[in-house]
């Protein structure tokens, strides 16, 4: 790679952390760029316009382009790498999953702990405090799924970890921040997670 590669982020959400993880795991270096999404900091007029127009992050950037998406620049990272099958199958199944960490996890999962952990359960909107719920009954079903499925298999596609590991992993670890999710209600994904962490190159959320 010749491009420089910078990430554009805020650490402790586990959007931002899967493209770190997923660069580490391929010992590729990245600079970072920090911002505090609490204060509203791609927000500014000069993010949306420099940055990514949707005002959210992470997004990397690639040389002069910009590539928003968690899954996108993490699956721009590993292409060609052992974390992409080469399967045909296997590859399409890989991309199943991280469709469905975006549309049924991490919705549900990173939502309830970003409300309980860091925003506080007093703090929340009515219409939050309506929804919590139901983010919470619908993460343990997300949760649960991802359970029965690794009761059968090491790693979620195949034989060995893939991107498809590496993105469910990134906010499966921290779910029961703010006292969300009780992972010791999966055991098959716990021993999961720990699998994650003796891949080469592994780092934590906070590293």
């Amino acid at each position: 790679m010749t491009d420089q590669l910078i990430l554009h982020e805020y650490g402790p959400s586990g959007n931002c952390y899967k493209i770190r993880l997923t660069a580490a795991l391929l010992g590729i270096g990245l600079q970072r760029r920090t911002y505090d999404i609490l204060r509203g900091e791609t927000r500014t007029p000069e993010f949306l316009r420099e940055v990514n127009a949707n005002g959210r992050i992470p997004v990397l950037q690639i040389g002069t382009r910009f590539l928003p998406e968690s899954n996108a620049a993490a699956f721009w990272l590993a292409d060609r790498s052992a974390l992409v099958p080469d399967d045909r199958f296997d590859r399409a199944d890989m991309l199943r999953w991280m469709f469905w960490e975006q549309y049924n996890h991490e919705p549900n999962v990173a939502t309830y702990r970003y409300w309980m952990a860091f925003v506080g359960a007093d703090n929340l909107t009515e219409l939050q405090k309506m929804q919590a719920d139901g983010k919470r009954a619908a993460g343990d079903a997300a949760l649960k799924l991802m359970d029965d499925e690794l009761r059968q298999r090491d790693w979620l596609v195949g034989n060995t970890a893939t991107l498809a590991d590496i993105c469910l992993y990134a906010y499966t670890h921290v779910a029961e921040e703010g006292g969300g999710f009780d992972l010791s209600r999966y055991p098959a994904v716990q021993r999961w997670l720990e699998r994650v962490t003796l891949l080469p190159g592994y780092i934590t959320i906070t590293d």
